[in-house]
């Protein structure tokens, strides 16, 4: 808007006063674009503050509702593997895993690979043939699982080092380290960086070079250059059975299983003890809880009015926020199709129960008697409420939902009203300027009469005073 200059100076009134106040009456519609942007601006946040508190369920909600196909029971179970001697072996089960005891004896333990080049070399002999190639293949395993891993060597110039370091930069299952005996010769060792003949490491695709001393070895195919100790696998039985492993690891013996081989203990099998483990149902279903605690004291918050004060919350009234109370607090109040006929049908059956304000409160003994009487039927009660909500949460917060489309729908309101005050200001700029031109003119006509009053006062009272004076005279 433009800069306001004095006004009046001539004529002696105040325009500049005047103008000031018919500008404040023309800013009216201004005013009240501000204070509806900033409601705007104040719901926009408050639905943000929503909008968080409702993500917040619906993550806690999505740890504990079922996939498509899964069983509530799959998705929440949790087990413990326990060994008796830890010395033998260590555990982990997963949720396939079945509760019950198994026995374990391990009779041999897995080795690693291990392979010496039988040529011998001085630190700077060149080590390789360049009429046998220059591209190394390590091959890890063997059949439809094996991995390739092509490494390129200059044939020509290439020492002991230099393929040491080639074949550890490459990463492919195999370290190679240098070994040098008391005549200053070289031996190359490779060991495989995991124990298991499924780990087990060949060469090809390049020739050793005959060494300076041909007392240490003849020009030879990288393929039978090696002298090997070859890789074994553990040797173990599960309930009396011999079983499959891979290096020291069983995962395919017991289902739900994966069991880390440490020692051998032939003739005296340990145990394995399998449980329900129900702490983590416990602690997913505090954080639940706690989400749909910390929403509930949100909306209530937004929605809030003090009579005494007579302060109402920012969302209070609001249709957005009507319709997310009742649809997350009906999910309480109405039993899952898919609990229709169970023991266990509403969340207060396993100890959960809704209080005057709409907050949830655990019973955690009660909760641990359902769990330790009917496991399963807990999880699918937690199993179908978490799923109902997570189904609220996700239509309320989706692109369209009625949260966002509330948010979207003020942000547009916002960026009108941006474009309104734009309009406006430059309405009042065009304004301000024709008063100020009408104030201008008026200014100078005032200040003009004025002069020709003092102008006409003047000459009227030198008239006066002629007459004064002749009168006087005769």
């Amino acid at each position: 808007m433009a800069s306001i200059t004095s006004l009046g100076t001539g004529s002696g009134i105040d325009l500049e006063g005047i103008l000031t106040k018919l500008m404040t009456a023309e800013k009216a519609p201004l005013t009240t674009l501000n204070k509806r942007e900033a409601s705007y601006q104040a719901n926009i946040t408050a639905l943000g503050s929503l909008k968080g508190a409702l993500a917040s369920l619906q993550t806690a909600a999505t740890t504990l509702a079922p996939g498509i196909g899964q069983t509530a029971t799959a998705k929440i179970a949790g087990y413990q593997a326990t060994v008796a001697d830890t010395a033998i072996a260590s555990a982990t089960a997963s949720s396939s895993a079945v509760a019950g005891t198994y026995t374990l004896e391990v009779s041999a333990l897995a080795t690693a690979q291990q392979q010496t080049l039988n040529n011998l070399y001085a630190a700077t002999d060149k080590v390789l043939d360049p009429a046998g190639g220059n591209t190394l293949t390590l091959t890890k395993g063997s059949g439809p699982t094996a991995t390739t891993t092509n490494v390129t060597i200059d044939s020509a110039t290439a020492t002991l080092a230099d393929l040491r370091d080639a074949i550890n930069k490459a990463g492919a299952g195999v370290s190679a380290v240098i070994v040098t005996d008391a005549d200053s010769k070289q031996h190359l060792q490779l060991t495989a960086t995991e124990k298991g003949t499924a780990n087990a490491v060949t060469l090809s695709g390049i020739k050793f070079a005959a060494p300076t001393n041909p007392a240490d070895g003849s020009a030879v195919d990288v393929s039978t250059a090696f002298t090997t100790q070859n890789a074994t696998d553990a040797a173990a039985k599960v309930n009396g059975v011999s079983v499959a492993t891979t290096g020291n690891t069983l995962t395919n013996a017991i289902d739900g299983l994966t069991i880390n081989l440490l020692k051998t203990n032939a003739g005296s099998p340990t145990t394995i003890t399998v449980t329900r483990d129900s702490s983590q149902l416990r602690s997913n279903l505090t954080s639940m809880v706690k989400a749909f605690n910390d929403l509930n004291s949100t909306m209530a918050s937004l929605g809030s009015y003090d009579a005494t004060t007579k302060i109402a919350g920012a969302l209070n009234g609001d249709a957005t926020l009507r319709t997310a109370q009742a649809q997350v607090r009906g999910v309480l109040g109405n039993v899952p199709t898919a609990l229709a006929g169970a023991t266990y049908q509403r969340l207060s059956d396993i100890g959960i129960s809704v209080g005057k304000t709409g907050a949830l409160t655990i019973d955690s003994a009660k909760l641990q008697k359902a769990i330790d009487t009917n496991f399963t039927g807990v999880a699918d009660v937690v199993g179908a409420y978490s799923s109902s909500l997570k189904t609220v949460t996700d239509n309320l917060l989706a692109t369209g939902g009625t949260v966002a489309s509330r948010a979207d729908g003020l942000t547009r309101s916002v960026a009108d009203i941006s474009k309104r005050r734009e309009a406006l200001n430059l309405r009042l700029t065009n304004i301000e300027k024709q008063y100020r031109a009408q104030f201008t003119a008026l200014d100078a006509a005032v200040s003009s009469m004025q002069s020709t009053s003092t102008y006409l006062t003047q000459q009227l009272a030198g008239i006066a005073n002629i007459t004064n004076y002749n009168s006087n005279n005769n």
